[in-house]
């Protein structure tokens, strides 16, 4: 596959290893540009866009929060764009009587829950996981009222930015995260913290000094929480104009050809399994790690699990604290629309199907999604996914340091 032998390549001529440098690490660009990174900045930058309270699409809380990405973009020197698309109303659900048969029950014999044939198991379920929609629930009467507009059908909006390659500007990879948010809190970790993570990564490589070989795209969703509705009208308007040069013998790629797309959704809360009462640690448990997934029934499976093994490698070599672990069952996230057009995977705290949908986050979609629930070794496990992804798409771009 190009795809693979494009890594390969760069493996053997971009990217020198350890033994070849000598133990040299000075001389290694993406160890430099991972060391850029700071803890403090990532945090700044969620709590940046929790002045917003959850970003609820459809809402002047969320334009402003793109507004303020789009600043935010442009100051480090990444040229922005904006994906605009419709919201339709959600259908009405009909009046005519059901008479199909129940389908089979998700248990299995451990007791387990099931989320499909040959899908990943709800593990250690104790607590409901739906979402908020009650006001009253918000104890912060300020937090209350900023949250107060309801979601309404229409336009929407979504900003990018693109790092565009130097000598090969017609091929792209893809890293995106989702701004909105709900259940009127902050949704500081759902996903502030994500795109916070892409944010990041945008403003180290759009530094001045960095070159990149391929181009980059960075990408901050909208109206993921009403489905990945944003993700699936970028699909749909840009999937077709992809590889074009316009104008003709421009050089210009308004969206090159896609070599993969690598998403952030929620990373910072990994305190483990529920307690038999409910109840969840009250610190980041010392098996934290970054869940990188990909959809083992997807188009692009193999090509896709050896992207998220590339990110698990970048991930031993650059992050600090902790480690990554590869799953195979991706599912309900901004990565979804893409993964049977290109390679796709997706960087969690939890596994999406197994943890995250059995209650192991008990902020998710709450009034206590709030920067201040999270400590420092929380906003940590953030900062190790940047690291990773930083350290991996410095590689697969091609990136290196010029004076």
């Amino acid at each position: 596959m190009r795809w693979f032998a494009s890594i390969l390549a760069l493996a053997l001529t971009g990217v020198a290893t350890a033994a070849q440098q000598g133990g040299a690490q000075a001389d290694n660009p993406v160890r430099t540009l991972v060391a850029r990174l700071d803890l403090e900045r990532y945090k700044a930058t969620i709590r940046g866009l929790t002045q917003f309270g959850d970003r609820l699409e459809g809402t002047d809380r969320n334009r402003a929060a793109v507004d303020w990405i789009e600043s935010q973009l442009k100051s480090y020197g990444c040229p922005t764009e904006r994906h605009r698309y419709v919201r339709q109303p959600p259908p009405q659900p009909s009046q005519t009587p059901q008479t199909a048969a129940a389908p089979p029950s998700p248990l299995i014999a451990s007791g387990e829950v099931r989320m499909g044939q040959g899908g990943s198991r709800l593990r250690g379920m104790t607590r409901p996981t739906t979402p908020n929609n009650d006001p009253n629930r918000q104890p912060d009467a300020g937090l209350r009222a900023a949250n107060a507009q309801p979601s309404v059908p229409g336009a929407r909006e979504q900003v990018y930015c693109t790092k565009v390659g130097a000598t090969r500007p017609d091929e792209m990879y893809i890293v995106g995260a989702h701004m909105d948010g709900r259940g009127l809190g902050e949704a500081a970790d759902d996903n502030a913290s994500g795109t916070a993570l892409v944010m990041e990564v945008a403003r180290i490589l759009s530094g001045p000094d960095v070159h990149s070989e391929r181009s980059i795209r960075f990408v901050l969703w909208n109206s993921e929480e009403g489905g990945l509705i944003g993700a699936r009208a970028y699909v749909a308007d840009r999937a077709p104009l992809q590889g074009r040069e316009d104008p003709p013998g421009s050089r210009r790629y308004p969206e090159p050809r896609w070599l993969g797309m690598i998403q952030h959704d929620m990373m910072l809360f990994d305190h483990g399994m529920p307690r038999a009462d409910g109840s969840v640690g009250p610190e980041q448990r010392a098996e934290a790690d970054v869940n990188i997934e990909f959809q083992s029934s997807s188009n692009f499976a193999d090509q896709s699990m050896k992207l998220a093994f590339f990110f698990r490698d970048a991930n031993e070599k650059y992050a600090t604290d902790y480690p990554a672990a590869v799953g195979s069952h991706m599912t309900n996230t901004d990565s979804t629309p893409f993964m049977n057009l290109t390679p796709a995977i997706s960087l969690r705290e939890h596994e999406r199907g197994m943890h995250i949908g059995a209650g192991w986050n008990p902020h998710w979609h709450q009034p206590t999604d709030r920067f201040a629930t999270y400590s420092d070794r929380d906003f940590r496990l953030g900062l190790n996914a940047v690291q990773t992804t930083l350290g991996a798409i410095a590689q697969l771009a091609g990136a290196r340091l010029v004076k």
